[in-house]
């Protein structure tokens, strides 16, 4: 993995229709991201094409949807994925009180730090 600002899209899984899209940085295994509502921070380690990692999802503005997604909770997440170059994705799982909800990431590098 490459340090630096990546653009960052999730998509829904499992039937539950949303796409997001936000920042993220990865350095020297810490991530630091966000988006119009939430922000992320957590880690990640890498090796031989494959990446993993845990980052903690928190609301920065009440979201007013609807549903909102995680319930304005803090909310968990774990990933495990691959990268190759300046682009990485990742399947994960949000633990969001009782819930699980999956997902996955589209990492494409914007700038190297």
């Amino acid at each position: 993995m490459k340090n630096g600002l990546y653009s960052l899209r999730i998509e829904m899984l499992d039937g539950v229709k949303g796409i997001n899209t936000g920042i993220i940085m990865l350095r020297d295994g810490v991530i630091r991201g966000g988006d119009s509502i939430f922000y992320y921070v957590g880690s990640y380690s890498f090796a031989d094409g494959k990446w993993k990692g845990e980052l903690l999802n928190r609301e920065h503005v009440p979201s007013y949807g609807a549903r909102p997604m995680f319930g304005h909770r803090d909310v968990g997440i774990g990933f495990s994925g691959s990268y190759e170059g300046d682009l990485a994705e990742a399947e994960a799982t949000a633990l969001a009180g009782k819930q699980s909800i999956r997902f996955k990431a589209e990492l494409r590098m914007l700038v190297a730090d």
